[in-house]
């Protein structure tokens, strides 16, 4: 991060008697994040609402060109149109990739209305290459204002999103204990 490189690891851990929350800390910023709503698991399962422990480099980013602008950050970097989604169904060849809806299988909408995905970073977990039911659509993505959980995901407010971004590129992990 010193000097314009990008940075090595963002470090999530848990809090003690709050599995939900923890903080995400990269080098001298620490910033409270939101966990899943099960906490979390060494053996990630699909739809068990929990975050992966492990290390996950962070692949692109996506956002919502309507609500801010393009983040600055070394990630590709695409905009979420109303047609993305994420296949969520274990049994469909797209398991964990994005899809152009309407799409037939269960899959998740990526154009939400609640602003979690105003900007959200694709983690590398479960996709080179996918396995089904070990878990989709694990990503680093904005948190509600009350920090609740999330279904498995990562979670910051959007201003710190977008402070972090500037320091990530490719090579980038997050690395959750």
């Amino acid at each position: 991060m010193k000097d314009g490189k990008t940075a090595e690891v963002l470090a999530v851990r848990a809090r003690p008697g709050a599995p939900q929350r923890g903080t995400l800390s990269l080098e001298s910023i620490t910033v409270p994040c939101a966990l899943g709503k099960s906490g979390l698991a060494i053996r990630k399962r699909e739809g068990d609402g929990k975050t992966p422990v492990g290390c996950f480099e962070l692949l692109s980013a996506y956002y919502r060109a309507d609500r801010l602008r393009r983040p600055t950050t070394r990630l590709p970097v695409s905009e979420i149109t109303p047609d993305l989604g994420w296949c969520d169904d274990p049994s469909h060849p797209r398991y964990n990739r994005p899809v152009e809806l309407p799409f037939p299988a269960s899959h998740e909408k990526m154009w939400r209305e609640d602003g979690l995905y105003d900007v959200v970073v694709v983690l590398d977990h479960n996709l080179r290459p996918a396995v089904p039911g070990l878990g989709s659509a694990i990503f680093f993505h904005c948190a509600r204002p009350d920090y609740s959980p999330t279904e498995g995901c990562v979670a910051v407010s959007r201003s710190d999103m977008l402070k972090i971004l500037l320091h990530c590129g490719p090579g980038t992990i997050m690395a959750i204990e």
